[in-house]
């Protein structure tokens, strides 16, 4: 992996740092998301000739799109009783298949399918980051929450007759500032960071620290109590393995119970309509290993894990470190959490030794009551976030957990936060302090650096 020193960092941008001057920002602007040829969405070579010929049929798994009711022996499972959308696809489509949330809402397409009766909330709108939502408190205000809030029920639906579930009351939630979101995560060469190492992760949080503690900048890994390993995907670094995601993404996202997660998250009566678990392992009679139907032995969630494993890493637009931008944003101190490189271990599922230029050092910090969400899950608590993985965020729509942003440099001041009620200031304000030090020319070198990612 590759580790920073800064010593070049002057004593008079340490000072304005330690005091929390806020200087006055520059001209930069965001050049927008980075035009066509895609960097994206393809998979890695070097497979093997199995994982090749399965291909199809994991992509296939991932872009299915469901229904309510379910064929024992047939792909996919059963959607709902409550749910977001009807495929993984829908949701991670920017800027290919397995992205992020696309510029146009997919899901004004599927809301209202098969005759649904389900209202739009007034928080989601056709040109608006796909918004997942969550309670931070359960309705006495106090009790905490933090359980996803699915969008939308199948009631209403020709295909789920007699179910007559109503959508949470996200208005009163609202009313109540009980409301927070999660936009969908870029899943390209989350296969690379299911590999790295906890060892590997922990050396790069030890390193360059005399720096990170000038500039206030701690962050920790969120920890998994069951076998005290480091936990990496989601939002707030709170999920362990690409596979749990992939398994606990089609029980929350649509509503299909699985191997991993057997039973519904709703169990309204009238509105089940399938036996759990709705997607498992299929052992049709008389199938042989080397049949050429082999994928039907493991069920969807499964399947749309190795879709994603073998997903490559987004190319940049420029080699990496040729530029200035790149430059500045080492010397501000960008690096110190979006650390540029891991290198993954010996593998018997991808080829071993590869480079993961992800710029995220998995860990969670501090942020800040401004994007604080008040939710704890893990070891992260109510202000902490993973460091976003920043490989594809030139081709990204929206930016930071909410998507409250589709300007990037809007979303890089945002990381600034004074302290406020019961959260300290971000860990990220000197940085932001000493982004807006930098020269017109400087800063916007830095912007288009990222947008060249």
């Amino acid at each position: 992996m590759k580790y920073f020193s800064f010593t070049r960092i002057t004593n008079a941008l340490l000072l304005v740092s330690a005091v929390g001057i806020v200087l006055q920002a520059q001209t930069a602007t965001d050049p927008g998301v980075r035009p066509p040829p895609i960097d994206a969405g393809s998979f890695m070579g070097n497979l093997t000739s199995d994982q090749t010929a399965m291909l199809s049929d994991f992509t296939a798994a991932f872009n299915r799109a469901v229904v309510v009711p379910n064929t024992p022996g047939t792909p996919g499972g059963g959607l709902g009783p409550v749910f977001n959308s009807n495929s993984c696809a829908n949701c991670h489509a920017q800027p290919a298949t397995g992205g992020s949330s696309p510029a146009s809402n997919p899901l004004f397409s599927v809301y209202q399918l098969q005759g649904a009766t389900n209202t739009m909330p007034a928080f989601m709108t056709p040109t608006s980051a796909i918004m997942v939502p969550r309670f931070p408190f359960q309705s006495d205000l106090v009790t905490p929450d933090g359980q996803v809030h699915q969008l939308f029920t199948i009631a209403g639906r020709s295909d789920a007759k007699g179910c007559t579930l109503a959508q949470p009351n996200f208005a009163n939630a609202a009313a109540q500032n009980n409301l927070v979101f999660r936009q969908p995560i870029s899943l390209f060469g989350d296969g690379m960071i299911d590999l790295i190492l906890d060892s590997d992760i922990l050396a790069n949080m030890n390193s360059n620290q005399t720096q990170k503690q000038q500039l206030g900048i701690s962050g920790h890994a969120n920890i998994i109590m069951n076998d005290n390993s480091i936990s990496r995907f989601g939002w707030k670094a709170q999920i362990k393995s690409l596979k749990e995601m992939a398994a606990l993404e089609q029980q929350v996202e649509k509503g299909v119970t699985n191997n991993f997660f057997p039973n519904e998250q709703n169990e309204t009566p009238k509105c089940v309509f399938n036996g759990v678990p709705e997607d498992s392992d299929n052992y049709p009679v008389g199938m042989l290993a080397s049949d050429s139907s082999r994928a039907q032995f493991t069920g969807d969630a499964q399947r749309a894990a190795l879709f994603i494993r073998f997903l490559n890493p987004p190319r940049p637009a420029v080699a990496l470190g040729k530029t200035n931008g790149q430059t500045q944003f080492n010397a501000v101190g960008c690096v110190l959490c979006h650390t540029q490189s891991f290198v993954t271990p010996s593998s018997t599922v991808l080829k071993s030794n590869l480079q993961a230029n992800l710029f995220s050092d998995l860990l969670v910090h501090h942020m800040g009551s401004c994007l604080a969400d008040n939710i704890v899950q893990g070891t992260a608590q109510g202000d902490e976030f993973r460091t976003a993985p920043l490989w594809g965020a030139g081709q990204r729509v929206f930016f930071l957990h909410d998507g409250r942003t589709s300007n990037i440099v809007t979303a890089v001041e945002d990381h600034f936060c004074a302290a406020s009620g019961s959260y300290g200031p971000s860990e990220a304000n000197a940085v932001i302090n000493a982004f807006n030090a930098l020269s017109k020319e400087n800063q916007q070198d830095l912007i288009g650096f990222l947008r060249s990612l």
